[in-house]
């Protein structure tokens, strides 16, 4: 059995009157600031990282490149932000164009190659529109055409292109597409190769 310690004898209070006025004012002191936490990591998104690297296989697959639209559809898009004023516009070929690729001929994956280095350079050089040139594919077997599905896949996920649409007749019809592309933002480098 344990003892308990025994109390401490009670202090008269002519001695506690002679403590005080021999100390003096106190005042209290603040405890010190607790200690910085270490900052957390930055998190990693694991998820959108696999995300992205299965939707990059599934992008370079053959049957992803060879899919088709038909000849005759017009294409159309603009981003969220993007009045529907200003498609109309495009549509109507109303702004002047940047710049001019040409698509015939070449492979799809070269020619996802080249769009993405057009794009990426007319944007350097302060272009706003830009006329691709994709074709109509009347030479494949079904009648539609690669590279005018994998020029709207394609601009549909770039953060670069605000909207674009099949051109005026006369400036190529369904077989060309202007693209208005996303002005230079303050402070963003942007390379020519």
């Amino acid at each position: 059995m344990k003892r308990k310690p025994p109390r401490p004898p009670a202090v008269a209070p002519e001695d506690v009157a002679l403590f005080r006025e021999a100390i003096g004012e106190v005042r209290e002191i603040a405890p010190p600031p607790a200690a910085p936490e270490r900052p957390r990591p930055a998190p990693v998104p694991r998820m959108q990282a696999r995300d992205e690297e299965l939707a990059l296989v599934q992008s370079r697959t053959a049957s992803y490149l060879e899919a088709t639209i038909d000849a005759a559809e017009a294409l159309a898009y603009r981003r969220d932000e993007v009045p529907e004023k200003v498609l109309k516009a495009l549509k109507r070929g109303q702004y002047s164009l940047g710049g001019e690729l040409d698509l015939h001929q070449l492979r799809a994956v070269e020619a996802e190659r080249w769009l993405r280095e057009f794009l990426h350079e007319s944007r350097a050089l302060g272009h706003a529109c830009v006329r691709v040139i994709h074709g109509k594919g009347l030479r494949t077997a079904e009648g539609g055409s690669v590279l005018k599905a994998m020029v709207d896949r394609m601009l549909r996920h770039r953060a670069d292109v605000l909207a674009f649409a099949s051109a005026p007749e006369a400036m190529g019809g369904t077989g060309a597409v202007l693209v208005l592309l996303a002005k230079k933002r303050p402070g963003e480098r942007l390379g020519l190769g």
